[in-house]
């Protein structure tokens, strides 16, 4: 890695690791120097392909790089000739034989990843009343007649109104071409899928067998945010998840947060449809590696809902999401949409599948906070429920049986483990929780991937596969707690020195300090600190949570609320007192914050299942008050005041019962060897 400023920058998504590079250099290279997860077992020689990545180009104003079209070098011999013998995606290069010749994003694909990410959106436990808007229905058909001159789907018509009381029927072209032939091979006996709209009287044939159909009926329930798609392959007639499973979304390479892929689309002609493009694609391929795993045919595929924030939605649909990215913030639709899956570009489901897309709040509160709501019911609460579901934007609603308000927050991606030195998104290896002695000042931890501590017996052997490479979300989360507890942060987000902690583990950094997990460099191994940048962007991240939360109580004017509800994979990795020492979310009691699983992926499934559940948040996003953050002049008030951890000047009494923070402070230099620096004194 060079240190020469005039070097190329090479940025690799969706780690986000960073460096620049001699002109020259592979971008192999690149990656095994910056440590990211880029896989080769052929030594760099181009035959195993395991080392393919996607190089972008155009504005990327998010990483401060302008990517031109010769940012690498050109396709070589080599590339040309695995191509093809067993051919490369397009967009595709092989990062042994690319070379860098200039600034440029690198996206590292899933199947390129040594270490593949673990998505946690598995989908929750739920009592659902089973209400498909698609059933199956078997008929016997009356065999044609040359005395009585009707058509087969005429005849299919008659069968279904007189053995199923359904009165009128619609089938496209592709359903016809079918009928004739399922009619005969069946001798006039058929199962017909038929999904029938909370808006509509007339049912659609989307498919037809022969005989009596019994390999089942399947939807897909698809949350697609900003970092993951997790999708549920769930059984329309029983309600049963037959598979859950998430992958990467890939326009991450685009920018790690909404509006970096506004801004994209904005500075890029026709990055807009490029990200559709890559959305859509990842789309196809979790539905086939679904099927798959479930041990199904993909085209019995026939249903898809999908719950989204505002900018995956329109990027979804193949919509500029320009407009979102500037007051008034405007949808192009706030309304629910119903669609055939193949006008989204989705081949690898039947063809003739239905797709619905849950409404949104408003410009910034999208139809992943309608499902939250659908799914948790805020509305429907006797106590003032807070329910906060994390990702890249924290939707955020504060309701009960009087009024429900929602807000979006900008959250960033420093909780999933981006823009964090030595962070990481949630994979084998990764650090996902820490404790801290307040004593010793020793750190233990777990990696995703083993149950063990890293203080018990058999840790070493256990993670030998693995290894320990890095900090993901969760696990830098409780990391900053656990710093703030055992007095190696002051409430100001300052970390202390040696001196002032007592411990050698407070090492230097420039003019500011680090925390040091572990140091297995001198084996080959990570050197894992927390830095002060990265509690600063921690310190960003959680601002923002509780800076919306505050402005959500403002409209209902109280102080406290009775309950929190975490939602999501942060609610169900994520302690609920490392949340509160942060100051992520107001202080209640412990036993008053519960973790709602996958809410969002909930709602989902609940459309998917139940016909009125569709009409039913149709009506509920009307009554909801939307909150703009981005508009609001108290925002940046509670922004700044909330940067304290937990907080500058709300109490947290519930916290301080059960976890006294130690009064430290690190401005002036000074400490005791037992970690109690002096108070900051006030200049008059």
């Amino acid at each position: 890695m060079s240190t020469d400023p005039t070097d190329p920058l090479v940025v690799f998504t969706p780690s986000g690791k960073r460096g620049r590079f001699a002109v020259g250099t592979p971008v192999l290279t690149a990656a095994r120097q910056l440590g990211v997860d880029l896989d080769s077992v052929c030594g760099g020689r181009g035959i195993c392909s395991k080392c393919q990545i996607t190089p972008s180009y155009g504005e990327f104003p998010k990483h401060g790089v302008t990517v031109a079209a010769d940012a690498l070098s050109d396709w070589n011999a080599v590339e040309e000739r695995y191509d093809q013998k067993r051919g490369l995606k397009p967009g595709r290069r092989l990062g042994c034989q690319a070379t860098v010749q200039g600034d440029i994003v690198i996206d590292v694909p899933p199947e390129s990843q040594v270490h593949k990410q673990v998505v946690r959106k598995a989908a929750s436990a739920r009592v659902i009343q089973m209400d498909p808007a698609t059933r199956l229905y078997f008929v016997e058909v009356d065999e044609p007649d040359m005395h009585e001159p009707t058509g087969d789907l005429e005849r299919l018509k008659r069968a279904l109104s007189e053995q199923w009381q359904i009165d009128d029927i619609r089938a496209d072209l592709t359903l016809l071409s079918k009928l004739q032939p399922a009619l005969r091979k069946g001798k006039f006996q058929v199962t017909v899928a038929l999904h029938k709209s909370h808006r509509d009287a007339v049912a659609t044939v989307i498919e037809i067998w022969p005989g009596l159909h019994e390999s089942g009926l399947y939807g897909l329930a698809i949350d697609l945010g900003s970092t993951t798609v997790a999708a549920h392959l769930t059984d329309l007639e029983t309600g049963e998840v037959k598979a859950s499973s998430g992958i990467m979304n890939p326009q991450i390479r685009f920018g790690e947060d909404l509006m970096s892929r506004v801004s994209y689309a904005m500075m890029n002609p026709g990055g807009d449809r490029e990200m559709t493009a890559a959305v859509r694609d990842a789309i196809n391929t979790l539905s086939v590696e679904i099927a798959a795993e479930a041990g199904i045919d993909p085209t019995l595929i026939i249903e898809l809902v999908f719950v989204c924030n505002p900018v995956m939605h329109h990027l979804l649909l193949g919509i500029d999401p320009v407009e979102l990215g500037q007051a008034p913030f405007a949808l192009a639709t706030s309304d629910s949409i119903s669609m055939l899956a193949r006008e989204l570009d989705l081949p690898a489901v039947n063809t003739r599948a239905r797709t619905y897309i849950l409404p949104c709040i408003a410009g910034h509160v999208g139809a992943d906070c309608a499902a939250v709501a659908l799914s948790e019911e805020p509305g429907k609460s006797e106590d003032l429920a807070l329910i906060i579901d994390v990702g890249t934007n924290a939707e955020i609603l504060l309701g009960d049986r009087h009024s429900v308000l929602a807000c979006s927050s900008p959250t960033g991606p420093a909780f999933e483990g981006a823009q964090i030195s030595s962070g990481q998104r949630a994979a084998p290896g990764a650090i996902e929780a820490i404790r801290i002695d307040p004593v010793t000042k020793e750190p233990r931890f777990r990696v995703i991937g083993c149950d063990l501590w890293s203080d018990e017996d058999g840790f070493a052997e256990a993670t030998a596969t693995t290894g320990i490479t890095g900090i993901c979300g969760s696990g830098i989360i409780e990391a900053v707690a656990e710093m703030r507890m055992a007095g190696l942060l002051d409430d100001s987000g300052l970390i202390g020195s040696a001196e002032q902690t007592g411990t050698a583990r407070s090492v230097p950094e420039g003019r500011t300090h680090s925390y040091l997990i572990i140091d297995a460099s001198a084996e080959g191994g990570p050197r894992i600190t927390v830095t002060q940048g990265d509690i600063r962007a921690i310190q960003l991240a959680k601002s923002a949570l509780y800076a919306g939360a505050r402005l959500l109580m403002d409209s209902r004017n109280v102080d406290k609320v009775d309950r929190v509800v975490l939602a999501g994979a942060f609610g169900a990795h994520i302690s609920p007192l490392h949340a509160m020492v942060l100051g992520m979310i107001p202080d209640v009691p412990l036993d008053k914050v519960t973790s709602a699983g996958n809410a969002a992926g909930t709602g989902a499934r609940i459309a998917l299942c139940n016909i009125a559940a569709r009409a039913e948040i149709e009506r509920v996003v009307r009554q909801i008050t939307k909150v703009e953050t981005a508009i609001e002049p108290k925002f940046q008030e509670h922004f700044v005041a909330a940067n304290a951890i937990p907080h500058k000047t709300d109490p947290f009494p519930e916290l301080a019962r059960i976890a006294p923070l130690p009064q430290v402070s690190f401005n002036t230099g000074g400490g005791d060897a037992e970690g109690g620096g002096r108070r900051r004194r006030r200049r008059g």
